[in-house]
């Protein structure tokens, strides 16, 4: 499949790691069109299934936005939460449709799984997240700059949100472009 434009397809998992003497649990929900963090969830609760749905609604949020009556597609691997009929009953009202990785093979959400891997390291490395004070804090302000100010390779070496601008920009009607 092709993508070749936003929210066409969505891929989320959920990630777990210790930060300032907490354990930690961190759903992202990624747009696969420039690897952009769209929607995301954090709970210092071990196996709090209110990120996954948290972060789902968030989502849905930004579908609202500008992508209201287009499909989607959420992609994710076989995880309880995922596999809920809660969180799956939210989904047709919303156009989305759901994908799911084959059992055992994580290399079907590949994409997910190198974002949490990048993530947890940068969070880490960078931005100091082990010693924060407000550790929901410095994931958005991480997710923040994932979006907004790190390059990345497979963009161009533009940002997340600047590929993304780059794709709407002739779709603007001129007047809006000159302003």
């Amino acid at each position: 499949m092709e993508i070749d434009a936003p929210m066409q397809v969505v891929v989320s998992d959920m990630t777990a790691f210790w930060a300032a003497g907490k354990y930690w649990e961190l759903t992202l929900y990624m747009d696969l069109f420039n690897n952009e963090i769209v929607a995301h969830a954090i709970s210092s609760k071990k196996g709090d299934r209110s990120t996954y749905i948290d972060g789902l609604n968030s989502l849905i949020e930004k579908k609202k936005e500008g992508y209201a009556g287009l499909g989607m597609i959420l992609h994710s691997d076989q995880g309880a939460v995922y596999s809920s009929k809660d969180f799956n009953e939210i989904l047709p009202a919303y156009s989305i449709t759901r994908s799911m990785s084959r059992a055992g093979t994580p290399t079907d959400n590949g994409a997910m799984e190198a974002i949490n891997g990048w993530a947890k390291e940068e969070m880490f490395s960078d931005f100091n997240i082990g010693r924060s004070g407000d550790v929901p804090k410095a994931v958005r302000e991480y997710i923040d700059f994932f979006n907004k100010a790190r390059p990345s390779y497979a963009l161009g070496y533009l940002t997340p949100v600047q590929y993304k601008e780059r794709y709407w920009r002739p779709r603007l009607p001129a007047i809006v472009q000159n302003k």
